[in-house]
């Protein structure tokens, strides 16, 4: 078979794919429900790690006793099946989404609701994190291919490893230590006025610093990038500045 039949064949069984999935007429086509789901964890630590692949994720500090999920799930899938899953134990809450089969377009958004002052650590892959409002003693994210939006927040130590995607986060109070590690991404960091003992260093990039910057301090902000631009300022810098 020579390759350009090869080719055809593969074409006309992409779209015949294409159109079972827009049917429906096939019985082993499926569509996810994309009617939110919730559900309350207890909670009594003061620590939470939450572990994500493949799912967004959306974390907030509020007001609560427990940890409260919210889930979308979204996607279509010639057979196999839909499934996402959650679960907190030993103060780890696991959130994933697996499309068995042939899938199109298979995610899950989880928003996350965590009690105030509590030290949150986010593990994640192929996932957009984002950040509201949170505090505690420590805030740390690490992850891969997805990007990282944080705003108000006043953890005390706030970290983030991130393999391949930007880095945007607004503090609302002074930190005692900032650390940011990206191979491939932009940072940029918002800081309350203050003077920071900076350090920075960037492979491929440009590298911008407008706090003061004082060796002295005992706030420490360091922010490493192999490709990307470094942006630290006060209060708040329009995105892409």
């Amino acid at each position: 078979m020579n390759d350009s039949r090869t080719r055809t064949i593969l074409a006309l069984g992409a779209a015949a794919f294409l159109a079972l999935a827009a049917t429906g007429c096939d019985p082993d086509v499926d569509r996810a429900n994309t009617t939110p789901e919730s559900k309350s964890f207890g909670f009594g630590g003061d620590s939470l790690t939450v572990r994500s692949n493949s799912a967004d994720l959306h974390l907030i500090a509020s007001d609560v006793d427990d940890v409260e999920v919210e889930r979308r799930v979204s996607g279509t899938k010639i057979g196999g099946e839909i499934a996402a899953g959650w679960q907190l134990e030993n103060g780890i809450l696991t959130l994933s989404v697996d499309c068995d089969g042939v899938s199109v377009n298979c995610r899950a958004q989880y928003t996350v609701k965590v009690p105030r002052d509590v030290a949150v650590t986010a593990e994640y892959g192929n996932s957009d994190v984002r950040l509201s409002n949170l505090g505690g003693v420590a805030l740390h994210l690490e992850g891969r291919d997805g990007t990282v939006r944080g705003e108000g927040i006043s953890a005390t130590s706030v970290s983030v490893v991130s393999r391949n995607g930007d880095t945007d986060l607004d503090l609302t109070s002074v930190p005692d230590r900032v650390d940011v590690r990206s191979q491939d991404g932009h940072v940029r960091l918002g800081l309350p006025a203050s003077a920071y003992a900076v350090r920075t260093a960037a492979k491929k990039g440009d590298v911008t610093v407008d706090v003061v910057d004082d060796g002295t301090s005992s706030h420490s902000v360091n922010v490493r990038t192999r490709n990307g631009d470094i942006h630290i300022s006060e209060g708040d810098t329009p995105r892409g500045a």
